[in-house]
């Protein structure tokens, strides 16, 4: 694959400041993409920006914004598209997870989780779409989670967001099915990144799965290869997905085979 695969396209990439986002911007400007980095904390942005700078010599843009702010949201990629022009590919990287039991729960959390991990993503979205559509050529891609496919205990907020999300990226495919603007969905696994410093707090979790944890330069990797050979989905690692999709078939044997693996929060 040409190491300038993605010259002149414009992609951006919410959540970039660190974990999963940061290293597909990496991917993206390797690529000769021009990148736009989307996050709440401007200063993780500029390192990551002046790191894309020095190594990869390719446009660089940094934006700070919280992406469960609406009417943010719309300010901000107002201002990208007058910067760049239109905008080729977006990542909906941006969200977060709080692991605990439907009791202990607390209801802003939830609600916390909704406005970033759904509400936000569709929010940006709705930004680029229009003129998407209009130029008809374009890509979204959603990053998902195989939380999304396979609900386990202690995730219930966070899986019920990302439900969300797959039923909205799949919607929105067939929406577009008629033009050239395609519309990836990304489920991973857990991820060596910083996510579980939130949404594990215990550490339980990440010392039960950390053998089975994801290279986030992997993920990344796979991520920009479906911007170049446009893909429906990414279901990482392989036989996650494949249990997924078994779930899906059978899901009361898959529940009663796995039960102490899924309570391993």
């Amino acid at each position: 694959m040409s190491i300038q695969s993605l010259k002149n396209k414009n992609v951006v990439i919410t959540g970039a400041s660190g974990g999963l986002g940061e290293k597909i911007a990496y991917e993206v400007a390797k690529r000769g993409g021009n990148v736009v980095l989307i996050a709440r904390t401007e200063e993780k942005l500029r390192v990551v920006a002046a790191k894309i700078q020095r190594q990869y010599k390719t446009s660089c843009y940094t934006y700070e914004l919280d992406v469960s702010h609406i009417e943010n949201v719309q300010r901000t990629f107002t201002q990208i598209k007058k910067k760049i022009g239109s905008i080729d590919v977006l990542v909906n990287n941006a969200g977060f997870g709080i692991f605990e039991s439907v009791e202990d729960a607390k209801m802003e959390d939830i609600e916390a989780m909704f406005q970033v991990n759904v509400l936000g993503l569709i929010a940006c979205t709705k930004m680029v779409l229009p003129d998407m559509v209009k130029r008809n050529k374009g890509q979204i891609i959603n990053i998902a989670s195989q939380a999304g496919k396979l609900a386990t205990p202690k995730s219930s907020g966070y899986a019920a967001t990302k439900h969300a999300v797959l039923g909205f990226t799949n919607s929105l495919r067939m929406e577009l099915s008629k033009t050239n603007v395609y519309v990836t969905a990304v489920n991973p696994g857990p991820i060596q990144t910083d996510f579980f410093t939130i949404a594990d707090t215990s550490g339980n979790y990440t010392k039960s799965v950390e053998k089975f944890m994801l290279n986030p330069d992997v993920v990344a990797k796979k991520v920009v290869d479906a911007m170049i050979k446009k893909k429906r989905e990414i279901n990482l690692p392989g036989w996650m997905g494949m249990g997924s999709t078994l779930y899906q078939l059978a899901p009361r044997l898959v529940e009663k085979l796995a039960g102490n693996a899924f309570h391993r929060k």
